[in-house]
This record gives C-alpha cells, structure tokens and sequence, in this order.
C-alpha cells in the first residue's frame, strides 16, 4: 500500500508543467525516494525504471558518448517498452553507480525537453562532490525526508484527526479527547519515526519490537555504506561519529566526546554523515536579521539524527537498555515527557525542516549566549513573513520563558512561539522597558506543520 507524501504535490506538479528539467530527487537512503517516483509512474501511460544497481548492463549505454537520443532509443529496447515525450516516465535509479549517467541529466533538458526523466540513488552527494560539472540551470533538485508527523497520521487512517486540527487555532483550540489523542499518536511517532518502512511495519502490526527490528536493519545498512566513504573517513569513525551524535542530542557537539581521534578528523566525518544526509546541523546565529546564516557560527553547532526512531535505537546501542526512556514516551504525564525534553527538540525541529519547501537544501538554526553572567538559549530560529521568528520548544505543559523573552527584548521583536504539550492558545507579556507588547503563539508539538498559518493569520 503507498501512504501519500508531501512530496507528491511537488512532483506532480512538475509532471503537469509544459516546461520541465530533469529531477534529481537527493535525499538520505530509505526516506522513500524510489517509491514516491514508481507512485507518480501510474499516473504516465509508460513507465521505464533504470536501476544502475541491480541492473549494471545499462551502464555501457552512457560511455561512448552522451547522446541522449540513442540512450533512449536503446533504453527502450532493452526494456521492451515505448519510451515517448509526454507519455512516458524515465526513472533513472542508483544513479551514482553510473557518473555519466549523472551528467547525461543536462542534455535531458537541451535535447529531449519534453521526455519526463527522475533521476535519484544513495550517496548522490558524494557523486556530485566528485564531478567537474553538473548541469546547472538544467537540472532541478528536490529534497525528500522522512515521513513527518502529518505524514504518519494519514498513513494511520487519521485524516479525520488531521482535518480538525487543522481548522484549531489560538481562539478556538482542540476539544480535550482531541488534543489527547494527538498528544498519544505523537508519543507513538517518537518511538516508531518516519521511516516508511517502519510506518508501514506499524500500521500492520502495531508491534513496536517488530519495528525497532526494522530500524536495526536501518541502522545497519547506513553502517554497511560506510566503507564506500572510505577515501574521505574511516567507517570506524563515522560509526562513532553517528551514535556519538545520539547520544549528544540537544547539546552542542563536542568533538572530543567521539573517541580518540584527533579533531579534524572528527570534524571530517560529521560533514560526511551531514553530506550523506544521517546528520542534520542546527547551526548558532546572531539571529540579527535575515537570512540568518549570514551570522552563523559553525563552531556551535548541535546535531540532530534525521529519524526519531532511528535516535532512539541508536540510544539503546550505545547506553544499553533504554526501557525507561520508552515507557515516558508512552505513560509519562505531559510535565514529564522524554526526559524533559531532548527528544521534543528533536522532533520539532525536524519538523520545522521538512514543512518547508522541497525545491532547495533547508538549514536549521538556534541562538545562544554563552557568558558567565548571562547563559541563554532559543532552540530554533526561522525566518517569517515579517522577518526572525524564535520557536521554543518544551516537552511538557509549562517551563519557563526567560530565555526567550531575553531575545525578544535584545532583537526588538514582538513576536515568538513555543511549541509543546499544551493545546493551542497564546500569551502576551508586557514589557515596560520597551513600551511594547510580546505576543507569545503556543502550538502544541503535534501542529508543528502550522506554524506558519498561526503567525500569519493571526
């Protein structure tokens, strides 16, 4: 059964446009790449996937030359079907086992403009790394993630659930058994992910050890990839470097806890696995204006995993047995919600990444000072409408803001939210220094998609 993504707007509507380039659909292994594509293939009369793994022969096809028009031609007959501008499909899979398969994408869009051709595979970036050129301004690249949270509650039957949150605002929040219900899925979407394997294993037996054995496997295949980084790091480290980063979750990332390697080293390999799309950087800002990497400072930096459940397993890993971590996720009361909180930043900010459009490579950031007499923190810092935006996260119902406030006052902003077990509201602080009112958005983590929607249309 295919479960909607969020990503089958985006390519649909590339499909329908008169004007298309070539897709490089890129993303970390096992998101559901492949899937999404075979998904919008039922909707070509053709449909011809290449794979470059599982099928090598198609290899020699791209070496004489990169004459599109016979690879196609000869595509067409080796697979036995059609291959036709406007009614067919090309999918052009394990891309990164063929390099001239890769730079065949730009004459795509110069010499057959009206054939539909995706292109996607694991450990892409490492193949683009390694070329001298690469189609820009023919190629379109969009960027696919796990399943995020609304995600999983279609791919649970929940749209009903779905649509009623989606209508709740600041002035008319959830019904209680509404906001209960959606507190409990989300608890489930912490210990099970976004990994479409793994949503599909938990819409079928709703067993969680089966679905952690399914994210064994995960985890497994990410560290089987490790030795084809070899001439950039070593597959001992890298492994290190990704549970290291488990287990540093929420803090900022310290090179020295990974082991006895040197620095660079270290440093080497968390951009390897930040490349390979495992890692996901929150980067500290000034946060003085947009756009906010302009004042970023990549020597504070905390990392995310790209997957809850993933997180979560890697935990179990490294410290042992992480029962007690499992069972607050699912019985513990809103004031005391995965250990207080790293796992609620977590999914937030993953959440806050993949609702943003797909079409470029989106960066997370956060604010801190870090002074003996004033400490402070903001976990995540986007861009709006109006311009910066701080997002506070707590895991239970209530915590205190004087971090928050502090950046308000020092940014002049009137505007910020905190996401957390709370159902929908708002709060507004006074301050007499400035003569202005603060008005504080409260989103519950389970809305995290509508963010956007509360700010603007308030």
């Amino acid at each position: 059964m295919y479960y909607k993504r969020i990503i089958d707007t985006y390519l649909s509507e590339w499909a329908s446009r008169n004007d298309h380039k070539p897709v490089l659909l890129r993303g970390a292994r096992q998101v559901g790449k492949s899937t999404a594509v075979r998904h919008l293939g039922e909707s070509f009369k053709t449909y011809v996937e290449v794979n470059f793994e599982k099928q090598p022969e198609y290899k020699i096809l791209f070496q004489d030359n990169l004459d599109v028009t016979r690879i196609v031609s000869q595509i067409s007959a080796i697979s036995g079907k059609a291959i036709k501008a406007g009614e067919t499909l090309l999918f052009l899979d394990e891309i990164q086992m063929c390099r001239e398969a890769i730079m065949s994408l730009r004459f795509f869009k110069e010499d057959m403009p009206d054939l539909h051709v995706i292109a996607a595979g694991s450990l892409l970036e490492f193949a683009l790394e390694e070329l001298p050129t690469f189609g820009v301004g023919r190629i379109h690249s969009i960027f696919m993630h796990p399943m995020t949270f609304d995600e999983f509650l279609k791919a649970n039957g929940e749209d009903i659930l779905l649509n009623f949150r989606n209508q709740a605002s600041q002035f008319e929040p959830l019904s209680k058994p509404l906001h209960d219900k959606l507190i409990q899925l989300l608890r489930t979407y912490m210990l099970v992910g976004g990994m479409p394997e793994v949503v599909a294993k938990w819409v079928d037996t709703h067993d969680y050890l089966q679905c952690q054995e399914v994210q064994d496997d995960i985890i497994i295949s990410y560290e089987d990839d490790f030795p084809k980084y070899r001439k950039k790091a070593d597959p001992m480290l890298l492994r290190q470097t990704m549970r290291s980063a488990a287990v540093q979750m929420s803090k900022k990332f310290v090179y020295s806890q990974v082991g006895d390697y040197k620095t660079e080293a270290v440093k080497k390999a968390l951009e390897m696995l930040i490349l390979a799309g495992i890692l996901i950087p929150v980067t500290s800002t000034n946060a003085n204006g947009l756009p906010l990497g302009s004042e970023a400072d990549n020597s504070y930096r905390k990392i995310l995993l790209l997957d809850p459940g993933l997180m979560l397993r890697l935990l179990s890993m490294e410290l042992g047995n992480t029962i007690s971590i499992t069972s607050q996720i699912l019985t513990a009361n809103a004031t005391d919600l995965v250990n207080k909180g790293p796992m609620a930043e977590l999914v937030a900010g993953l959440e806050i990444l993949r609702y943003q459009t797909p079409n470029m490579r989106h960066e997370l950031f956060y604010w801190t000072r870090q002074s003996k007499n004033s400490q402070a923190e903001v976990d995540y810092i986007t861009g709006h409408i109006q311009g910066v935006l701080p997002i506070e996260i707590k895991a239970g119902t209530q915590g205190g803001m004087k971090s928050l406030w502090m950046f308000m006052k020092d940014k002049k902003l009137t505007k910020a939210v905190r996401c957390s077990l709370e159902n929908f509201g708002s709060l507004d602080y006074n301050d007499n220094d400035t003569n202005t009112t603060k008005h504080l958005y409260i989103c519950p983590l389970y809305a995290v998609s509508m963010i956007p929607t509360i700010v603007h249309n308030e």
